[in-house]
């Protein structure tokens, strides 16, 4: 009997560090590339078939490993895609961009006819409001091919990209969508999903694509991810149906805050661009 419970707890505690190591060693950097489409309403016949390719959380720090991330950037250049777009937390945890933050952003993955992107919490420094550490990630961003759009419009090959600034950064203000024309195609990029339900949509009915949550990281068997920094709980990750017809997109990043993940891999996202 001792030598059955003694054999019991040894295979518990062998499962128990295997998971452990799943959780740490393996899964954080298990790439999921998502293909999916993307209908957009009066899209240009040149734009259709065309893949959009979205990266979100890169969190480029001293958690997330720099090879994993320059890697990532590779595989996203070989698809060779006609737009990239990045949704936020370039970095992590810092209040100064430094040689690391530029080393990495020498690799970024660009798009052929076009590469944007807007700003996370992350990149407002450490207290999440710091313009200085902002100013400085997006003149790297911007240094390195990014168009970074701070609550600003902007136009590729007749779709029209709308990026608002960070909503926990002090500055989201979705007047900027009142730029977008509705007579033309558009999609908005906007990192905190929470940034869907404030007032100021109701002229709009396209994509909102985002990322910030990382999908909860964890997510046990059938049960929602216990941690989300979202104050709407059922934002998670993948597509989800707003009012009026809008519809958002959440990417579960590429990076992580800590280097854990279970169930929720990290994620690129290819869309191709059709008609809708």
């Amino acid at each position: 009997m001792a030598s059955r419970r003694n054999l019991l707890r040894a295979g518990l505690a062998l499962g128990a560090a295997s998971l452990g190591l799943y959780t740490w060693r393996i899964e954080p950097h298990w790439l999921e590339i998502v293909q999916r489409p993307l209908p957009i309403a009066r899209l240009p016949d040149s734009l259709a078939g065309k893949r959009l390719v979205q990266i979100s959380d890169l969190h480029i720090g001293p958690q997330v490993d720099d090879d994993y991330l320059i890697n990532t950037f590779e595989r996203v250049r070989r698809m060779a895609p006609e737009i990239v777009v990045y949704t936020g937390d370039f970095i992590s945890r810092k209040d100064e961009v430094d040689d690391q933050a530029k080393r990495v952003f020498s690799h970024c993955a660009l798009g052929s006819l076009g590469t944007f992107g807007v700003l996370g919490n992350h990149d407002y420094g450490l207290d999440f409001h710091n313009q200085n550490v902002a100013r400085d990630v997006a003149a790297l961003a911007t240094a390195s091919g990014i168009t970074l759009l701070r609550n600003q419009v902007t136009e590729v090959a007749g779709l029209q990209v709308c990026g608002m600034e960070d909503l926990w950064g002090g500055h989201f203000d979705t007047t900027t969508l009142r730029s977008l024309r509705p007579d033309k195609p558009a999609l908005v990029l906007s990192h905190n999903p929470d940034s869907v339900d404030r007032p100021g949509w109701d002229d709009f009915g396209g994509w909102i694509l985002s990322g910030h949550t990382h999908g909860g990281q964890c997510k046990p068997p059938f049960l929602p991810p216990p941690l989300l920094p979202v104050n709407n709980r059922r934002y998670t990750a993948g597509v989800f149906d707003l009012d009026g017809g809008r519809k958002l997109y959440i990417n579960r990043g590429v990076g992580y805050l800590y280097r854990v993940r279970f169930n929720v891999r990290p994620e690129v996202t290819v869309f191709e661009m059709v008609a809708g």
